[in-house]
């Protein structure tokens, strides 16, 4: 009997325990659709940018099919021939490929490690300006290269470092020396390359920075003063602490541009003579691809670059969780 009567309570307990799960769970739908119908308006506004993403990124991904057949363009995508690994085998056993992969990640990679800090110096010294005329003027003269075409860019840098009406050589004439080949050297090629870059964007990359540091505290500012910090010691206690996720960030997302230098720089800049450093990935699917026509070549090369810097993406937040500042 007693055993009965427990059996009993315990069906009746149980019965409970599912009506009290379903009342919650129907709560919980009810809020879901709630929540759904005030969002509406936000999923509306949102709906243009997953339609873009979705035409205009995901669906051309498709078109990496190119790398495993023989493309042409009678028989299109589908129906060209299947050429497996072919056009990855030619790849790595072409001295040509190996040096434009080469150039691209050595290119990149500097440009990373030169031009990463500048933005960074920017947005603190910056800060540090307390003239409001002061600071809107340089920062209008900072972000205004951003604006401008690489061919602008490009025919800039030869105004000023061509070898015969450079502005910098007649300077050089004029005291008597003999004019310097600067866009035709590989060393000054490669500074006139880097400092282009810093020069067009790292004014305008420290917005993100400035918003950054306009974030943290001020009163940590009052602390430190108080405690008799100096202005370098507040920036590197305070300041930098403050930036060091958006650093993190930004860095994790730079190490994913890392096999793409670019093709409109390097385009506008390179010239023959320095091809050895200044070939890379994007100017080769350019002249190979578009202009040769051999589609499925620079698809395997292009697709290459891609899965490189999915593994640098991956590789930076495993390395960025270490500090507990990973994005994932």
């Amino acid at each position: 009997m007693k055993t009965k009567e427990r059996a009993i309570e315990g069906g009746v307990s149980l019965t409970g325990q599912q009506a009290n799960a379903s009342a919650v769970g129907g709560v919980l739908r009810t809020q879901g659709r709630s929540r759904f119908r005030r969002n509406v308006p936000l999923l509306m506004m949102f709906a243009p940018v997953i339609v873009f993403f979705i035409v205009f990124r995901y669906v051309p991904m498709l078109g990496n099919i190119i790398a495993f057949k023989h493309y042409n363009l009678m028989q299109g995508i589908w129906g060209s021939p299947w050429a497996g690994l072919d056009y990855y085998r030619m790849m790595f056993s072409n001295p040509q490929s190996i040096a434009i992969i080469r150039n691209t990640f050595i290119l990149s990679l500097l440009k990373i490690v030169i031009g990463f800090p500048f933005p960074i110096l920017i947005a603190v010294m910056l800060n540090e300006v307390r003239k409001a005329w002061f600071k809107r003027s340089v920062q209008t003269l900072l972000y205004l290269p951003h604006f401008f075409s690489w061919v602008i860019v490009g025919g800039i840098a030869v105004m000023l470092f061509g070898s015969q009406a450079g502005a910098l050589n007649a300077v050089i004439r004029y005291f008597g020396g003999e004019p310097v080949n600067f866009l035709y050297q590989t060393g000054s090629w490669l500074a006139i390359f880097f400092g282009s870059g810093i020069w067009k964007e790292a004014g305008f990359s420290a917005i993100i920075y400035l918003a950054a540091i306009s974030s943290i505290d001020p009163s940590l500012y009052e602390a430190a003063s108080i405690d008799g910090a100096s202005k370098l010691k507040q920036i590197g206690y305070v300041t930098l602490p403050g930036i060091m996720p958006v650093m993190t960030l930004m860095l994790i997302i730079s190490m994913g541009n890392v096999m793409e230098v670019g093709f409109d720089q390097v385009y506008n800049l390179q010239n023959a003579v320095v091809s050895d450093v200044s070939n890379v990935i994007s100017t080769y699917i350019y002249t190979v691809g578009i202009q040769g026509g051999l589609y499925s070549m620079t698809t395997a090369m292009g697709l290459f670059e891609a899965v490189i810097g999915l593994v640098l993406v991956v590789g930076a937040n495993r390395l960025a969780k270490l500090f507990d500042q990973a994005l994932w």
